[in-house]
């Protein structure tokens, strides 16, 4: 028997307005399913359409609600989401929406949202004593820079602010600007910029200034590879101090600008620059070694006295180094001896905290035991990323003591890592607008923090659930008063169907 689909828009509309009129009344949608041949599912979907159609007549303003807070919706995703332009967010909105939307009133979202934003990040600030990274990130303008906040832990965006004069006064004003919203902090962690520090000695000198680890170890890693490529040119000029000796043996001038013709000197000045760069090498193991938050020693940790001890004597292997380097490079270490001497204050700023858990621990368990942790936590990326994983490991009488060891070990603040992630979110942002408002600014900010981690240690979990608020939502458009209008429809079975072809075709097409 050939079946009779309702194919005619009246025929849609009779059936909607049944099913409209006779909800609820049992047994009528199976009824109206074989008089018509039509599945339940398809006289569900009329009904919605219906109602969709009778609340657009009867209720314009409310439908036109929901049609802008999609649009907004759509604007602010593609704003953060697909770095857009307000140009390039009006393309994709025509292309894929079929909608036109001036670029007035797409600043005008951007503007209302960003006011929006800024409030909310007042509200969210983490609370208790936080250890904090500052950074600044220079634009397009001349001696100006964005000032950034954030927090070490739980890599909260506290502040970032649009491009200001990089001086002491601007990080000052900032500072007491934080103090006021109700932000404290006991660490501050920096590259040792002198604004930074200046702003932090008159705001609270009391607070430990961390200078960030990997700055000083990246100056070390670019002074060897200048000692590294200088090694490499004495090897290739090896081959031509023999083809000068070959030509005086000739009774021929030697060739170059400044030939070398004593093969033995040649052979002990190669000699001299490996040296200097397996030892500057070895010096800058040892000083990643002593900067790291655990530095184990026999069946035992050094503490911050031991680990001083320690460091002065890298320095004075430093100095030694220095007067046995040739002149060629000798500029470079010697700059870089002065920059590890005049940094290395600040670069041990952490330790002092750590010592009171570590004597306690120590006198619990035996330092040999705490070597053993320290050793366990070094080798956390195998046996356990979670601190409480990790100390479920260990025997039952010693986990209430190895998970603070541990909790200390992860909470100690020696990079600003943080607000580097942080920079590497806004640089994509700064080329497509070529300057950051306060408004996209304080948005990309609630985006970050509310933005929950799909992979990772973290996975699962938003900055504003790693720093203890576990109530905030989710969706950082709902917080901006744009809640999601629609939720994703059913693909139809038809549909699905007619794309299997298409699947295997590309497949074929690519074998």
């Amino acid at each position: 028997m050939q079946q009779c689909h309702c194919s005619t828009p009246t025929q849609r509309m009779c059936l909607a307005s049944t099913m409209i009129a006779h909800e609820g009344a049992y047994g009528r949608v199976s009824e109206l399913s074989r008089e018509h041949h039509i599945s339940r599912q398809s006289l569900y979907t009329l009904r919605a359409r219906g109602k969709e159609g009778l609340e657009r007549v009867f209720s314009p303003k409310e439908q036109k609600t929901k049609e802008e807070e999609r649009i907004s919706r759509a604007v602010l995703t593609l704003l953060v989401e697909a770095h857009a332009s307000r140009e390039g967010i009006q393309r994709c909105l025509e292309e894929l929406v079929g909608v036109h939307v001036s670029l007035g009133a797409i600043s005008a979202i951007i503007h209302q949202a960003g006011e929006k934003a800024q409030e909310q990040l007042k509200r969210c600030l983490p609370t208790g004593k936080r250890a904090l990274a500052l950074d600044e990130q220079y634009g397009n303008e001349r001696g100006k820079g964005y000032l950034n906040i954030v927090d070490v832990r739980s890599w909260v965006v506290v502040a970032s602010i649009p491009p200001v004069a990089v001086d002491a006064e601007s990080w000052t004003l900032l500072l007491w600007y934080m103090q006021e919203q109700g932000l404290q902090w006991d660490a501050m962690v920096s590259d040792g910029g002198k604004a930074i520090q200046s702003a932090l000695e008159s705001v609270t000198p009391e607070s430990i200034h961390q200078r960030d680890v990997w700055h000083v170890l990246h100056e070390c890693q670019k002074v060897q590879g200048r000692v590294d490529r200088a090694v490499k040119e004495l090897h290739e000029q090896t081959p031509k101090v023999e083809r000068n000796v070959k030509r005086m043996a000739a009774g021929q001038k030697p060739r170059g600008r400044n030939p070398k013709t004593d093969p033995i000197a040649h052979g002990h000045d190669v000699q001299q620059m490996e040296s200097i760069a397996s030892s500057l090498k070895y010096l800058t193991c040892q000083l990643q070694r002593l900067l790291g938050v655990v530095v184990l020693k026999d069946q035992s940790i050094l503490d911050s006295r031991e680990r001083q001890e320690e460091l002065d004597a890298l320095l004075e292997l430093f100095f030694e180094l220095c007067e046995e380097t040739p002149q060629s490079v000798k500029k470079e270490i010697e700059e870089l001896l002065h920059h590890v001497q005049g940094a290395l204050v600040g670069l041990t700023g952490f330790c002092p905290a750590l010592d009171s858990v570590q004597e306690q621990a120590a006198l619990q368990l035996g330092e040999q035991a705490c070597h053993l942790i320290g050793w366990a936590w070094l080798h956390r990326a195998i046996l356990g990323p979670q601190a409480k994983q990790l100390a479920a490991s260990f025997p039952p009488a010693w986990q209430s003591t190895v998970l603070i060891l541990l909790t200390a070990w992860d909470q100690a603040a020696r990079a600003s890592s943080a607000v580097e992630n942080w920079h590497s979110i806004l640089r994509p942002h700064l080329a497509v607008h070529r300057a950051l408002t306060a408004d996209l600014l304080a948005i990309l900010a609630l985006w970050h923090n509310h933005r929950v981690a799909s992979r990772g240690l973290h996975k699962g979990q938003s900055p504003l659930m790693r720093a203890g608020l576990t109530k905030v939502p989710t969706d950082w458009l709902a917080v901006l008063g744009y809640p999601s209008a629609f939720s994703a429809s059913p693909i139809p079975q038809a549909l699905q169907q007619s794309t299997i072809p298409i699947e295997h075709e590309i497949v074929d097409i690519a074998a």
